[in-house]
């Protein structure tokens, strides 16, 4: 691979060529330690040119930080994932300082989560809350995960005024009208691998209802290999099928897709890079 593989643009350039963004992905975590070149040069055989590492500890986040340093093409959010029920609780001053960091382009991954833990959950509410001040006070977008909890999430988000920074409900799975209000909040869409599943009706509902200057595409692996790879270890490199079925979807060009995500990405959450 040439050394020009993982040049990074910037939002001002007036086009982004074919290669596609994944818009979530979890490479630091221990599925792909050590190998972590050979999945990069594997999005570069895909033509997927960037990738963000969504967080999802405070004490993982010094293994996402190795990364996005190490490779200009990787970028961060910064976050405790709802699920996460020790370790430490994320703090407003935490996450802003933490975000500070010139990689750091997201808050999140952050939301609620009602499908794996039951119970009193006002912990998960009032740690959204934190995420969504931290944002604004960053000015950085959201990485919103929505799992049976659709209407408080988007509940808490409007009490929040989490309109002022946005972001992206991402693998989206929810019903399009849960869509349609996420996208009157100003919040983006990510299509995950599960919209190239046989029977994933509604998330292939969604995925030709949202504008497409509103759109992103995903993979969140290791989770949710797309077909032809389904049940094996996912790699940021399958996004490219989760756009090709995308675009199947939308009557256009696997091109003209990753074009119109690619942009997306990079107006969402490079909007501030000089």
């Amino acid at each position: 691979m040439t050394s020009t593989a993982f040049i990074k643009p910037t939002p001002s350039l007036p086009a982004l060529t074919e290669r596609l963004v994944d818009s979530h992905c979890h490479l630091d975590f221990p599925d792909f330690n050590g190998n972590e070149q050979a999945y990069l040069d594997a999005m570069e055989s895909h033509q997927v040119g960037w990738a963000l590492i969504a967080g999802v500890t405070l004490e993982r986040f010094s293994s996402v930080l190795n990364l996005v340093e190490r490779f200009p093409n990787l970028y961060a959010g910064v976050g405790v994932h709802p699920d996460t029920e020790s370790g430490e609780e994320p703090t407003v001053a935490t996450l802003v300082r933490l975000a500070n960091h010139p990689k750091v382009v997201a808050i999140g991954e952050t939301g609620l989560d009602y499908f794996r833990l039951t119970g009193d959950l006002n912990w998960q509410r009032d740690r959204f809350r934190t995420h969504i001040r931290a944002a604004k006070d960053t000015g950085k977008p959201l990485i919103i995960h929505t799992r049976d909890s659709a209407e408080d999430t988007l509940k808490i988000l409007r009490e929040e005024n989490a309109t002022e920074v946005g972001g992206v409900f991402h693998c989206f799975t929810e019903t399009p009208e849960v869509a349609k209000a996420a996208l009157d909040l100003g919040f983006h869409i990510s299509i995950s691998g599960i919209v190239t599943f046989k029977n994933a009706f509604q998330v292939k509902a969604v995925a030709t209802m949202v504008p497409i200057d509103r759109l992103l595409v995903e993979t969140d692996s290791p989770y949710l290999a797309p077909a032809p790879y389904r049940g094996k270890l996912n790699q940021s490199a399958w996004v490219r099928y989760v756009a090709e079925e995308v675009a199947s979807l939308r009557g256009m060009t696997t091109d003209d897709l990753a074009m119109a995500t690619t942009q997306n990405f990079f107006k969402l959450f490079i909007k501030n890079e000089k």
